[in-house]
């Protein structure tokens, strides 16, 4: 079996350099769609139920585009074709959501940008799932825990640009930050056409910037018989056949897959939370709007404020990433993990003790280190425990492993907020907290099998 040639510093940064316009798609989604969406109408009960098409998208679309480009091949490569499509509906969707009150005359502006939100999230799980599974196609086993700690860096880098620009665009640029009731402010607007742009030229840069291996070097690469890998991928199947298939490869993953997906359940159930109430968290705690509010300049400014703050937890977490590689060949994968997960924990609950802006800055810092290895240790565990050949449908299952917990949190996390905590978001932070500890506990019962880091020359 021939071996992957060891890559540089930067064929293994142009692999993943697209990411650096995804997240800035994904993180812009994040601060701003829970604004965007109480600006257009939505109450706090209802914003994590319309949050649920994020999740949903997933769970539909990565194990499909795994699937799929693990059959494909063309003159954009095995990936490629993926990541491109992705990227550019993504583009046009971001153009379009902040819009929807001026774009629509004949459905509820509400209900157009939920749908524009669940094209934006979907399109950008095409793209994602991909990026994936092209580290692990690229990159030679033991450069792999690089591989994805750069990658981490690049999406964290890019979670920074994306968070910051509405305060950027108001704060520097003078651009308005208030709108009449049922309409965007033109900060944002304007920070989704910025950010959309951006997008689809990283993810250009990585598509003409790596040339993917050839099907008959790929597969002696991996010791797959390339006539029998041949076949497979043209011979032409029922869906029934395929469905099939595809239960079988999910009844039979591997036991790292499930383990980590415990670890992966408390984790995500977390971050979603983060993601729908921070905002109407900071809002009511630091800046004393009544509940309800959605519109008043102080939500508004809060709104930035959170741009920052998720600016902020990227930027640790971009930091984090290039010394994750090192800390995890000193104490090991899973106790690099656990750490990260235990001290993102700490950070959520320590948003409930503090009372000024600039003090939930310390909070973030635990949060951006769990983040960090959120996107880089899971799947540096997980790709060495999968058969070369299934790489992008396993990844496209190990999805279902980040959808199924926001689903859940979508679906209790309205209820918990308004019949628990009467509509005071902040509790919400310290449920992430306590989920976040005990993903940190989990960490320990996943078998993997020990793996050499290799530094890049």
């Amino acid at each position: 079996m021939a071996k992957k040639p060891r890559l540089n510093f930067w064929q293994i940064w142009n692999v993943s350099f697209g990411f650096l316009g995804v997240q800035i798609g994904f993180s812009l989604q994040n601060a701003n769609v829970s604004r965007i969406l109480s600006n257009l109408g939505a109450d706090l009960h209802s914003l994590s139920f319309f949050w649920l098409a994020a999740p949903l998208m997933g769970l539909i679309v990565q194990p499909i585009v795994g699937a799929a480009s693990d059959r494909t091949w063309n003159r954009l490569g095995r990936r490629g074709p993926y990541i491109f499509g992705g990227a550019l509906v993504a583009t046009i969707a971001m153009w379009l959501m902040p819009n929807a009150s001026a774009l629509v005359a004949i459905i509820p502006p509400i209900i157009f940008g939920a749908m524009m939100f669940a094209l934006m999230d979907g399109s950008f799980n095409i793209t994602m799932q991909p990026f994936r599974a092209l580290v692990a196609d690229m990159v030679p086993e033991g450069q792999r825990t690089l591989g994805y700690s750069i990658q981490s860096f690049l999406i964290n880098a890019g979670a920074v640009v994306g968070s910051v620009l509405p305060y950027f665009l108001t704060n520097i640029l003078h651009v308005r930050n208030t709108a009449p009731s049922g309409e965007v402010p033109p900060s944002v607007i304007w920070s989704f056409y910025i950010g959309g742009s951006i997008l689809l030229l990283s993810v250009l840069w990585t598509v003409f910037r790596t040339k993917e291996y050839p099907p008959e070097v790929y597969c002696e690469q991996n010791d797959l018989d390339y006539e029998t890998w041949s076949n497979d991928k043209t011979e032409k199947k029922s869906l029934a056949t395929r469905l099939k298939a595809f239960f079988e490869l999910f009844t039979k993953m591997p036991k790292t897959m499930a383990q980590l997906a415990i670890v992966q359940f408390f984790s995500w159930f977390a971050l979603y939370l983060m993601w729908v109430y921070t905002t109407p968290a900071v809002a009511q705690h630091i800046y004393g709007t009544p509940i309800g509010d959605a519109s008043s300049a102080a939500y508004q400014e809060a709104g930035n404020w959170v741009g920052i703050l998720f600016g902020a937890y990227s930027l640790f977490a971009a930091l984090f990433s290039i010394v994750m590689t090192k800390i995890a060949s000193v104490i090991g994968r899973k106790s690099t993990y656990s750490l990260a997960l235990a001290l993102g924990g700490v950070g959520y609950i320590s948003m409930y003790f503090l009372n000024t802006p600039n003090s939930l800055l310390i909070s973030m810092v635990g949060i951006g280190i769990a983040w960090a290895a959120i996107l880089a240790m899971p799947y540096s565990l997980l790709s060495d425990a999968l058969p070369a050949d299934k790489m992008g449908v396993y990844m496209g299952i190990f999805n279902f492993t980040i959808a199924g917990p926001q689903i859940i949190s979508g679906i209790v996390g309205g209820t918990i907020v308004r019949d628990i905590f009467g509509n005071h978001a902040i509790y919400m932070m310290i449920i992430c907290g306590v989920s976040m500890l005990l993903g940190a506990a989990t960490v320990f019962f996943v078998k993997v099998k020990k793996h050499e880091v290799i530094t890049i020359e």
